[in-house]
């Protein structure tokens, strides 16, 4: 199974792939790329399922309830009853619809849930899949799915699609000096400014690695914390000792969710587009004849 996040990769699309336009003047070359990075996914992996994960919601509410600052810098506007505003340039913007229409005529799965983000989707799909999964992802929050024994990984794109980093308890073990189950709690103590999350002060992946080793998990670094006997350095203590607040919310927040209640019999990679007729139509609209082309012939080998 693949699952995609998707606003990861139509973002990476939008930044690199040169502007190219449909005949009224959309730009859509978010769309092109998307489709381009599906059809190589497909070619190269083949899956027999694969799902856009979407985010329904990209700063659910319950998470700026724990954090406030949770992605605050990147919200326009603040809206009570519907997702913020996030801050997207206007000519992506506008080709996210398109994405939709044109994979909905292809028949590839998308599943998003009110309230989560991609992240839970993905999390939710992958524990449990009953096959292999690879997670297509820029973004590290995820490399806590990844598990070995139930054959989890994370490719995580460098350049494009073509040539990820193959994330598996090897690589993440080499790159960060933890394990997979860690992760999580790594990312917590060292915070992320792409996402608002503050950390731990003065804790960066070196400390946080080696208090992990040290002491297992986040729990067991906070009773170390509170018994006197161990050997914490007054400094480390008072850290967290100042983080008390922000440790007692974050690690909900960093954890991707694992048990949304989710349709799971629309997962399927098909072998043919669902609407051959509207995917045309699609495509000449919007100068995507040469993706939609290659989008079909791959999943003609399906």
């Amino acid at each position: 199974m693949l699952l995609l996040d998707t606003a990861s990769l139509y973002f990476r699309a939008y930044f690199g792939v040169p502007e190219i336009k449909a005949e009224d003047g959309t730009p859509v070359n978010a769309v092109r790329g998307l489709l381009e990075f599906i059809s190589r996914l497909v070619n190269d992996y083949s899956p027999t399922d694969l799902v856009c994960c979407w985010d329904n919601d990209w700063r659910p509410q319950w998470r700026v309830d724990l954090i406030p600052s949770y992605k605050a810098h990147r919200v326009v506007e603040e809206l009570e009853t519907v997702p913020d505003v996030e801050e997207v340039p206007d000519p992506l913007q506008v080709q996210v619809p398109i994405i939709r229409e044109v994979l909905a005529a292809a028949g590839i799965c998308v599943i998003g849930v009110d309230g989560y983000e991609a992240d839970d989707v993905i999390g939710t799909l992958a524990t449990g899949a009953g096959m292999p999964v690879d997670v297509v992802t820029g973004d590290r929050d995820l490399f806590q799915l990844v598990d070995d024994a139930a054959g989890v990984r994370i490719l995580y794109p460098t350049r494009g699609v073509g040539d990820p980093d193959l994330v598996d308890e090897k690589w993440v073990i080499a790159k960060y000096g933890i394990t997979a189950a860690q992760y999580a709690d790594f990312a917590t103590m060292r915070g992320d400014t792409s996402d608002g999350l503050p950390g731990v002060k003065g804790v960066g992946e070196k400390t946080a690695a080696k208090l992990l080793e040290q002491y297992g998990d986040l729990d067991g670094i906070v009773a170390a914390v509170a018994d006197p006997t161990t050997s914490l350095t007054k400094a480390q203590r008072q850290k967290f000792i100042d983080a008390v607040p922000y440790l007692a919310v974050a690690p909900q927040v960093v954890a991707v969710a694992r048990d949304l209640d989710l349709d799971r019999s629309r997962t399927a990679l098909p072998s043919a587009p669902a609407d051959p007729e509207r995917l045309r139509e699609l495509a000449a609209t919007y100068n995507l004849t040469s993706p939609v082309a290659r989008l079909e012939a791959a999943l003609a080998r399906v």
